[in-house]
């Protein structure tokens, strides 16, 4: 696999995990995925629903001792690069390779300003459900400081 091919991939209105599944398409296949935006990418669902659902989530944990976790990410860039790794088999070799090669960020970073940024369709114009919400107001919401 050569991993020359650098792709930069907006996350601005597009859906989690749509977007997520296509960034394992692109890691798989050898390219060098670069994300920006990702307080931008949109979850499906009322907020009061979508963030319940997340602090039931961030309840679970060890029975023996906090430290040896589950760790739950907060922060937009963290969600969004553990969303990718569930979609690729990192236990593997071809996995763990695909996952190093994974960048997200959240905003612009200045070295990518001038880059071609591609998108994904844009799920979220074409899809009836109307309600969404992002992923910064999701992890401000579970208590990440900007």
């Amino acid at each position: 696999m050569s991993s020359s091919e650098t792709v930069y991939v907006d996350a601005s209105n597009q859906i989690a995990g749509r977007l997520s599944s296509n960034v394992a398409k692109l890691l798989l296949t050898g390219k060098r995925v670069i994300v920006v935006n990702a307080e931008k990418a949109l979850i499906s669902g009322s907020r009061t629903s979508v963030v319940n659902q997340w602090k039931e989530r961030l309840e679970l944990g060890s029975k023996v001792n906090p430290i040896y976790g589950p760790i739950h990410p907060r922060r937009p860039d963290n969600i969004l690069r553990r969303m990718v790794r569930g979609m690729v088999p990192r236990k593997k070799p071809k996995g763990a390779s695909a996952m190093k090669r994974l960048r997200v960020y959240i905003g612009v970073p200045a070295g990518i300003e001038g880059s071609k940024l591609s998108k994904f369709d844009d799920a979220a114009a074409t899809r009836p459900i109307p309600v969404y919400v992002t992923m910064g107001d999701l992890s401000k919401s579970l208590g990440w400081n900007d």
